[in-house]
């Protein structure tokens, strides 16, 4: 099969998505990849290979553990040959154990938003790999299970600061400076 083009990857990759966190149907997902495919949540290492494999983990452990108010805020995205990167804001309220990403923690029902980094393949004319990464530190800063402290961690500025490049830089080094 040939290559597909920028416009196709980033159909195929919202038509992925939508299946994820919208029609909520792991079966229609994981038809959307290759057969060869792979999925890690980088932080916490989630996910799954092959189709039994990942049709398991968003069957299971994925799609019912989404919030219902979890949503996507686009920032950037940049498209290669057979790979595109997204840069989004992952917003939800913790009201549900969300085995991918916060792993045997029970709801908080505190608000998250955190930057994500999503890095898609594409081989055969669909997706063979995704790698996701954010900042575990944020999400447990945000859901309460870790205190900023003397930690040189944030929590939520950290999407502010993502979604406007104006916002000061380096609070967390003038906050380490011996008062």
């Amino acid at each position: 099969m040939s290559r597909l083009t920028e416009e196709q990857m980033v159909a195929l990759w919202k038509e992925h998505t939508d299946l994820e966190f919208a029609t909520r149907d792991a079966p229609a997902t994981v038809a959307t990849m290759a057969r060869h495919n792979s999925v890690n949540h980088v932080p916490v290492m989630t996910g799954g290979r092959g189709a039994e494999g990942l049709l398991h983990f968003y069957g299971t452990h994925f799609i019912p553990k989404v919030p219902a108010d979890a949503s996507l805020r686009l920032l950037a995205r940049t498209v290669g040959t057979d790979r595109l990167v997204d840069e989004f804001v992952f917003s939800f309220t913790h009201d549900l154990v969300m085995d991918w990403m916060l792993p045997g923690v029970a709801p908080t029902h505190r608000k998250v938003e955190i930057p994500m980094v999503a890095v898609v393949t594409f081989e055969e004319g669909k997706l063979a790999s995704e790698r996701i990464y954010w900042d575990q530190a944020s999400v447990l800063v945000q859901v309460g299970l870790l205190e900023r402290g003397t930690l040189p961690v944030t929590g939520i500025e950290q999407t502010l600061k993502f979604e406007d490049d104006s916002r000061p830089s380096n609070e967390l080094i003038e906050r380490a400076r011996p008062g």
